[in-house]
């Protein structure tokens, strides 16, 4: 009908057409076709005389773009910044005409798209600052949705930032207020369904923290609910992320299937960028399973298609993946130029929620090197354990001990070994089922003979 309109000359009528088979392709996932329905509504809108209807129309329709763009093309990537800065302009023209929005929401889903935008091209002050900013005017306007999502981006942004138990805490205020009933259609508006974005944060920050068993508990319902919900966005999300979740606690079959699946539909939605974050999950299993030629070239790909995006979020997790498996390869030049990218990328970025990962996997190739350096090894230790202790992050701490207590016992400094792993162990209470607690039990064992 929008075709038939436009062919007619009826543009106004066209344009509500196009417009309403945007919204419709976005509601059933097909993003490819809502960016281009949206987009010609939009642009038959500018060409008609303006008036206030249509200019809420377009501000309704120019938000309503941003989530197809995020998804085919990426957060961060120009043309979905471009929508973004677009529609701040369209609001503010609005409120200068004495038209404000008559959808409060329409302005919260912009500042979402500039923080999500910093979000992924990381920029740790910045994404702290924009979710400050969020809620704050959230909690001025006191309505639920806008504190929902605004607790939800505090939580992300302090999380990455390495405050990871008040990032749960904010996570936790943003599930109280959730409500499916109300609260579902809200995924085609702010990125994905908020319940699942909180349970797969959270289940990160509950895995660094130490609760293996309490993490796992919050992916499988992430999964579920994002499989009955049935929307692409949100499912591309999850399996990407839960993949992640299962490759720190050691569960390779489970994340190979969930990262081959978010590939196979990445490609069905032509969503480049969660094909990229994909393809990044299928060489990090490899790295910890497979062979690392394998490994180099599938990361290597991955990472390249991801900055693609505009993407440098996880890079510093990535780029320790690609070291690893140059390492194994014997390549060490190429392993620490990827150690000092990783490192450089903390730094700069402020991602420092892995910083202690970052520096005991370069620990762990001081000791792989064909000359292999045990006091930069030590170096290296001993400030992945300073940092994770300095964040609470008790699954790091745990890594950074077995480095370190193997690296002493290999020096037959057997008590000092047990005396740094033991209570660093004894302070688990659950998750004893999976690797790293399984290793460090065995390990325990060891230095008790």
């Amino acid at each position: 009908m929008a075709r038939h309109r436009t062919e007619a000359g009826l543009i106004e009528k066209a344009a509500g057409l196009w417009g309403k088979a945007g919204q419709r392709s976005l509601a059933r996932s097909a993003l490819v076709e809502a960016v281009a329905q949206l987009t010609r509504a939009i642009d038959q809108i500018a060409v008609l005389p303006a008036t206030p209807a249509l200019r809420r129309e377009q501000i309704k329709l120019q938000v309503a773009l941003i989530t197809p763009l995020i998804h085919v093309k990426g957060y961060a990537a120009p043309e979905t910044k471009a929508a973004t800065e677009q529609a701040r302009l369209y609001i503010e023209r609005a409120e200068a005409l004495g038209e404000p929005p008559e959808d409060p929401l329409l302005l919260f889903s912009v500042l979402y798209g500039f923080w999500v935008a910093n979000y992924i091209a990381f920029n740790g002050d910045v994404v702290r600052e924009l979710a400050a900013q969020f809620l704050a005017l959230a909690e001025k306007q006191g309505s639920t949705i806008p504190l929902m999502i605004g607790h939800r981006l505090m939580g992300i942004s302090l999380m990455y930032t390495g405050d990871i138990t008040q990032g749960r805490a904010h996570l936790d205020q943003s599930m109280a207020l959730y409500d499916p009933a109300v609260h579902r259609s809200l995924a085609m508006r702010f990125g994905q369904d908020t319940r699942v974005t909180i349970l797969v944060f959270r289940s990160m920050a509950l895995w660094v923290l130490g609760y293996p068993d309490a993490a796992l508990a919050d992916i499988d319902l992430a999964l579920k609910d994002a499989r009955e919900i049935g929307q692409a966005a949100t499912l591309m999300h999850v399996l990407n992320n839960t993949s992640m979740t299962h490759i720190h606690f050691g569960n390779y079959a489970a994340a190979k299937a969930l990262a081959d699946e978010v590939v196979a539909l990445a490609d069905e939605k032509a969503a480049a960028f969660w094909k990229a974050f994909g393809t990044i999950m299928q060489g990090g299993v490899l790295a910890l399973t497979g062979k690392a030629s394998d490994v180099v070239h599938m990361l290597t790909s991955g990472i390249t298609a991801w900055r693609s995006t505009g993407a440098t979020l996880g890079l510093p997790t990535h780029l320790s993946y690609l070291a690893r498996a140059y390492a194994e390869l014997g390549q060490f030049d190429d392993a620490w130029r990827c150690v000092g990218e990783a490192m450089t990328a903390v730094e700069t970025t402020k991602e420092i929620w892995c910083e202690a990962e970052v520096n005991r996997t370069a620990g762990e190739i001081a000791l792989k090197s064909s000359e292999p350096d045990a006091a930069k090894a030590v170096t290296y230790f001993e400030r992945a354990l300073a940092v994770a202790r300095a964040q609470q992050a008790k699954s790091w701490e745990l890594r950074a001990a077995m480095s370190m207590a193997r690296l002493w016992r290999d020096q037959s400094k057997r008590h000092q070994a047990r005396d740094l792993l033991a209570p660093v162990y004894g302070w688990f209470t659950e998750g004893f089922d999976t690797l790293d607690l399984k290793e460090a039990r065995a390990l325990l064992d060891e230095l008790h003979a």
